[in-house]
């Protein structure tokens, strides 16, 4: 699924924690907002290379980025490497 397809309410995998989540907007780019279910019940904004799995139809799929996206997302992990993240 392309990233920008998700829809409001949608839900998915967190990558580093495996935390549920649930789309909260129907934006497009590469940062979502999201409602995390970790720790603490949590709306805020996630970077679209943070999801590990969404679920569509019962099934996780992996979500695919486009070129654009993958441009600005390597822009901000290399900036991320610049500063010690």
């Amino acid at each position: 699924m392309l990233a920008n397809a998700m829809k409001k309410g949608q839900k998915g995998r967190m990558k580093a924690t495996g935390w549920p989540f649930e789309i909260v907007d129907n934006k497009k780019g590469i940062i979502r907002m999201a409602r995390v279910f970790g720790d603490f019940d949590e709306i805020g904004s996630i970077y679209i290379d943070d999801i590990d799995t969404l679920t569509v139809d019962g099934i996780a799929e992996k979500i695919e980025f486009s070129e654009s996206q993958e441009k600005q997302l390597a822009k901000k992990n290399n900036m991320g490497k610049l500063l010690g993240w």
